[in-house]
């Protein structure tokens, strides 16, 4: 098939795709599963009409799948307009580290027992699947910056924080890969210094900095101009300002594009607050600012307006990052579905199962213990761990970084495995669990 065939075929995928999603927003298939389906179809197993290796292409995968990623963390970021003394922050936090890290360490010491996998391996292994999606987590993520629902703050500020936690990880199992010799102190406290505490820190501070300084001065000198351009351009820079600005100084990248959001979203909160809607009942907080302003209002504002300035600014980003983030994931995971065909391995469906059914949910009543969580949002946080991008991320990026070898290649089949059974069985759940919980909730309220 040439490329008019190609063209067309993509065009018709994705106008079926748009004219059907109420249908799939209602139904049990997600639409991430059926862009993998079809990437099945199109791979050797069914009509053979591609042949993609994404570890061939290790580099251009880590590329592309670090801006789909870059662009979802800034998102999800901005849509979080919660205080930072919510308990939903504590939540997030602990399930993006002490949750993570016993995630790792648990599919760490069953990988090695049940495959016989080196424990540098083992140790990569559970790295790269241990932190849930930004991308693929936004069928449970929050729906904009009015959601203030428990279940999911808490999933979209882990997501947003624990791909930049793994990474770390990840790369002292591929230091402990390739020392022939043993890693000296001198390297482990490099280690430790560099890219574990000043990635993590730097990577927030450089990220909320920027988003919160660009927010305020673009909103200043826009509302001075008493106009406001179409600020889609802004996302853009701001997410490629703060990615590229922590990873030039060794910190970390997708924690800077996440905390660009909230840093954004900070400034906005800020602005509103001190420019409040003159019909605010006394006590209530300013809702958001792009829910306030009529786009049709951009080009012919009378005064200086710094709340509609803003809140025009911050719909467009959002309606930009949603747009690259949605077209980023569609074709990442049809690519993934065409390459399931080299990398295939059935013990990866025994690790997920096992890390679905036992270790995630495990990790996330454990670490949540001394905070007060009901008992069944426990439990759907347990099950709610969407592996995505962020693995396919890491998979490339630890290509790129030294892995080799046959039993690398056996690694990360299983991995691959993993995410497609998460793609897979997490879209099959996410919305008869979520309908079973709003009937829940309309029956509590209407009890009440």
């Amino acid at each position: 098939m040439g490329f008019l065939g190609w063209t067309a075929a993509v065009g018709g995928l994705l106008l079926i795709m748009s004219l059907a999603s109420g249908w799939i927003s209602r139904g049990p298939v997600t639409t991430f599963g059926l862009y993998l389906a079809a990437g099945i179809v199109c791979g050797p197993w069914v009509l053979d009409l591609l042949h993609v290796d994404l570890v061939a292409y290790s580099t251009l995968t880590a590329r592309f799948t670090e801006i789909a990623m870059a662009a979802s963390l800034f998102i999800t970021g901005l849509k979080l307009r919660l205080p930072f003394r919510s308990q939903s922050w504590r939540v997030g936090a602990v399930l993006a580290f002490p949750a993570m890290l016993l995630t790792v360490l648990c599919v760490t010491v069953i990988t090695h027992y049940i495959t016989g996998m080196s424990w540098p391996l083992a140790l990569a292994l559970g790295a790269i699947i241990a932190p849930t999606d930004p991308v693929l987590a936004s069928m449970i993520a929050v729906n904009d910056a009015n959601d203030d629902d428990g279940l999911r703050v808490a999933l979209s500020s882990e997501a947003g924080m624990n791909d930049g936690s793994a990474l770390p990880v990840l790369m002292l199992a591929l230091m402990l890969f390739t020392a022939h010799e043993g890693l000296s102190s001198e390297a482990i406290w490099h280690w430790a210094w560099r890219d574990v505490v000043w990635a993590l820190l730097g990577g927030l501070g450089i990220g909320f900095a920027m988003g919160k300084l660009v927010g305020l001065s673009a909103t200043r000198f826009h509302s001075r101009q008493r106009t406001v351009a179409p600020s889609d351009f802004l996302a853009l820079a701001l997410i490629a300002l703060s990615y590229a600005a922590a990873q030039s100084l060794d910190a970390s990248g997708f924690l800077a594009a996440f905390a660009a959001g909230v840093g954004l979203r900070s400034a906005e909160v800020r602005v509103v607050s001190q420019h409040p809607p003159e019909d605010l009942e006394e006590g209530r907080r300013p809702p958001p600012a792009e829910g306030m302003v009529n786009p049709h209002q951009r080009h012919n504002m009378q005064a200086e307006m710094p709340q509609n300035s803003i809140g025009l600014m911050v719909g467009d980003a959002l309606s930009f990052g949603d747009t690259i983030e949605r077209l980023f994931a569609a074709g990442i995971v049809m690519v993934l579905g065409i390459t399931l065909a080299e990398h295939w391995e059935p013990m990866g469906l025994l690790i997920a199962a096992i890390l679905f059914i036992v270790v995630r949910p495990l990790a996330v009543y454990l670490t949540t213990l001394g905070i007060r969580v009901p008992h069944g949002r426990r439990l759907m946080i347990g099950w709610f761990g969407i592996r995505g991008i962020g693995s396919m991320n890491y998979i490339a990026y630890a290509w790129t970084h030294g892995l080799h070898g046959a039993e690398a290649n056996y690694m990360t089949n299983i991995a691959f495995t993993v995410i497609v059974a998460s793609v897979v069985i997490h879209g099959l759940t996410v919305s008869p669990v979520l309908h079973w919980r709003q009937a829940r909730q309309a029956a509590r309220a209407h009890k009440e």
